[in-house]
């Protein structure tokens, strides 16, 4: 009696192990964040290079006003 509950068990653990629905959707969310975390490793740096440019065109403009 207590083995035949035992196997029941076990093959109940086993099928939810196997159970693969939610699988897709974990794989999709890790896709997503590995974009997010490229893409803010790319804009970090980006945006000295962009802060250069600002403040050269900037300067420029305060340069040829001030003649």
């Amino acid at each position: 009696m207590e083995w035949t509950r035992l196997q029941l068990d076990l093959k109940n653990i086993a099928a939810c192990l196997r159970h693969e629905d939610g699988q897709d959707m974990v794989e999709y969310g890790l896709v997503i964040g590995l974009i997010a975390f490229g893409t803010l490793a790319g804009l970090a740096s980006v945006s000295t290079d962009i802060s250069m440019i600002y403040s050269a065109i900037s300067s420029t403009i305060i340069g040829s006003l001030g003649n």
